[in-house]
């Protein structure tokens, strides 16, 4: 059986990167197909194994640095890929890769991480965190009309997998599909571990508007006899710094055995982004710390009524009242408990439930075929 597999693109290792090392690694004759490969230094070591096809946006001026530009021509690009001398095809998707064009006696399985987010029902929110207005927001908004439309067609696809239940009904909705749900894998056992508790709570995510990192500092601010540790990266750390008070310390970047240390620590993990799953939370979990995060998407599958609460509005005062609600119930939550809801999305829990998934598929397949 030969098996293609498609991505989107190697730029930088986030979650949907750590389903496709497992995808790959299940897989480890499959030929991997991405819209562009800029991905650098010991990140990319488990994609090197494989035969890399990349796209015409590959070699297309400035695509290294600013790749997603070219999403007009994305759709063009995946389906220009050739994949009719594949068997099996394994697509992991959050923008385009479920896109791929497939030939009858095909088996085409799609590991959606979500459908596109900026298309669908958080276009406005897109427009705003980009500051696009005015006549560019005219167009943008025409672009997002011509890719759903591209995107709705999901004939290609045999079967979907969904992150989380949330984003099996963003599928249903979006694209009138069923979608399976098998969490993804998180390496909880390096984020086991037993340290004393500190006064600190932290957050930790990429410094991106959607984040809502801003938010937990502004409840912080007004709680300054409250500690918090913000870990994390991107655009927005210099307005976290400046917004920052003296009560919360602002670490950037850290080595996973520096965030594992740092988690295990605090007395809570928050989190107030809407998330179609949550990594991050799974790993504070397997850390043992307590979750405080907003009440939708896929946090709700994740943090159990003994292992963290949650905030009903993206707000600071919400967030707030949360805190003070943990403090009051801190005895209630169990460091045990926590590790133990962590092992429900480890490693060998996705391999198991993914493979299963597949090979059920494919005996199906072969059985209408015949």
């Amino acid at each position: 059986m030969k098996v293609a597999v498609i991505h989107e693109w190697l730029a930088t290792c986030g979650g949907s990167e750590k389903v496709l090392e497992q995808i790959l690694d299940l897989y480890p004759g499959a030929d991997l197909f991405v819209v562009v490969d800029f991905m650098t230094g010991g990140q990319r070591q488990p994609f090197d194994r494989h035969r890399i096809q990349t796209s015409m946006i590959q070699r297309l001026p400035f695509a290294r640095r600013h790749f997603r530009r070219y999403l007009p021509l994305m759709p063009r690009a995946i389906e220009q890929f050739d994949l009719t001398d594949y068997d099996l095809v394994l697509s992991s998707s959050h923008c385009v890769a479920k896109g791929v064009r497939t030939r009858p006696g095909q088996l085409h399985v799609c590991y959606c991480h979500t459908p596109m987010r900026y298309i669908w029902d958080m276009q406005q929110d897109y427009l705003a965190a980009n500051r696009i207005g005015g006549l560019q927001a005219v167009l943008a908004r025409s672009l997002f009309r011509s890719l759903r439309r591209w995107d709705r067609r999901t004939g290609g696809v045999d079967h979907f997998i969904a992150n989380s239940a949330f984003i099996a009904e963003r599928i249903r909705r979006c694209y009138d599909r069923q979608a399976a749900v098998i969490y993804p894998p998180v390496d909880v056992e390096q984020f086991m571990g037993h340290q004393p508790r500190g006064d600190f709570y932290v957050t930790a995510s990429r410094l991106v508007s959607q984040k809502k990192v801003e938010l937990i500092v502004e409840a912080f601010n007004r709680l300054p006899d409250k500690k918090l540790v913000v870990v994390g990266d991107g655009p927005l750390l210099p307005e976290i710094q400046r917004q920052a008070g003296p009560n919360i310390t602002v670490r950037g970047h850290l080595a996973t055995s520096e965030l594992a240390d740092c988690l295990q620590k605090a007395r809570a993990f928050v989190f107030a982004s809407l998330e179609d799953f949550g990594m991050i939370t799974v790993e504070a979990q397997a850390a043992g710390t307590p979750v405080i995060a907003f009440g939708q998407g896929g946090s709700l599958e994740i943090v159990r009524e003994d292992t963290g609460l949650f905030f009903a509005e993206q707000s600071a005062a919400s967030l707030i009242e949360a805190v003070r609600e943990f403090e009051s119930r801190q005895a209630t939550f169990s460091a045990q408990a926590c590790r133990e809801n962590a092992r429900r999305f480890d490693t060998a829990a996705f391999r198991k439930a993914y493979t299963a998934f597949v090979e059920q598929a494919w005996r199906d397949a072969t059985r209408v075929s015949e």
